[in-house]
């Protein structure tokens, strides 16, 4: 097989026959018209054929240089549209995360990633993932849970923060109802996220309240959307400790048995992506931005259970 030409050669060559002479492919690749002339010719002798007959008035593509000319155009079209794909994937970072982690984490805090990575260009796709699982072809990386069933092996996966459940409802809600006990819970309204009420059940399971059953109360699509029924008094709601901190701190909404926090079946909110990808600089500058941000919900929910652990340990010894 034949060496391939040397590129200055092939450069010097396409140009001299765009422009039809060795001026005016001087002018483009900014070097003197003497060497696009010795350019051409080693690419003559290379290939042991004339591409151009000289003339005073300019070049003129012989029989060979007409049927080499769309070969090397077509080359050099095909390395720039590459190195343009290439060069826009590396600038685009593809963001996939349910519409819940979206909407009460993600997106609220997005902006300063932007603005601390204005080279990147960020595309969130809200969606659930599909039944075969996260696709580390159409996306970089993922937020997920870590109990998720169907991860494949080549993924890697980093905690962000544990999800943590606690039922919660609005003030006058809880007046209303006089939730004193979990046993009160069978007069409300329970309000669940998914239609799997795994929520809910967790928390019946972990604590066992009387009479309280999880198929009870009204579904909803996301914990976005029952949360806010929860603040119009609609119900109770089983908040997650991060994705309502907002609403508990501003208290909005109250946690009647704050003492009662359950760890959800779903395990922690992480990070996914593919082990080819993790490493590489967009997605190593979202996870470490993620991951810092990520860290004044590790320690509200710290100091959320710590605070109530204190609470029980306080009321047990007065009693």
């Amino acid at each position: 097989m034949m060496r391939l030409p040397p590129l200055n050669a092939l450069k010097a060559f396409e140009a001299a026959a765009r422009h039809g002479g060795f001026v005016g492919a001087s002018e483009e690749l900014h070097v003197t018209r003497g060497a696009i002339s010795r350019h051409v010719k080693l690419l003559e002798d290379h290939l042991g054929v004339q591409l151009f007959v000289r003339q005073a008035q300019g070049v003129r593509l012989t029989p060979a240089g007409t049927a080499f000319l769309p070969v090397v155009s077509e080359a050099f079209g095909m390395i720039g549209r590459a190195a343009e794909a290439v060069s826009s994937d590396a600038s685009e970072l593809r963001i996939l995360c349910p519409p819940g982690t979206s909407i009460r984490w993600l997106l609220p805090k997005l902006e300063d990633f932007r603005q601390a990575h204005p080279d990147l260009n960020v595309r969130l796709i809200t969606d659930f993932y599909p039944d075969s699982g996260f696709d580390a072809i159409d996306v970089d990386v993922g937020f997920s849970v870590s109990n998720w069933p169907k991860r494949k092996p080549d993924l890697e996966v980093q905690t962000l923060f544990p999800i943590l459940l606690t039922p919660a409802c609005a003030p006058d809600y809880l007046r209303g109802k006089a939730l004193k006990a979990p046993e009160a819970l069978t007069a409300c309204e329970l309000l669940h996220e998914t239609r799997s009420h795994g929520d809910w059940k967790a928390w019946i399971d972990a604590f066992d309240p009387a009479g309280v059953v999880s198929t009870a109360g009204q579904e909803f699509p996301n914990i976005d959307i029952a949360t806010k029924a929860a603040v119009m008094g609609v119900g109770v709601v089983m908040a997650d400790l991060v994705l309502c901190r907002d609403e508990l701190e501003t208290g909005v909404l109250v946690a009647p048995f704050s003492d009662m926090v359950c760890k959800s079946p779903d395990g922690d909110i992480c990070l996914i992506g593919g082990r080819d990808k993790w490493q590489t600089p967009k997605v190593e500058a979202f996870r470490l931005w993620a991951y810092g941000v990520a860290e004044a919900d590790r320690a509200a929910v710290d100091k959320f259970v710590n605070a109530n652990l204190q609470a029980d340990r306080e009321q047990s010894f007065n009693s």
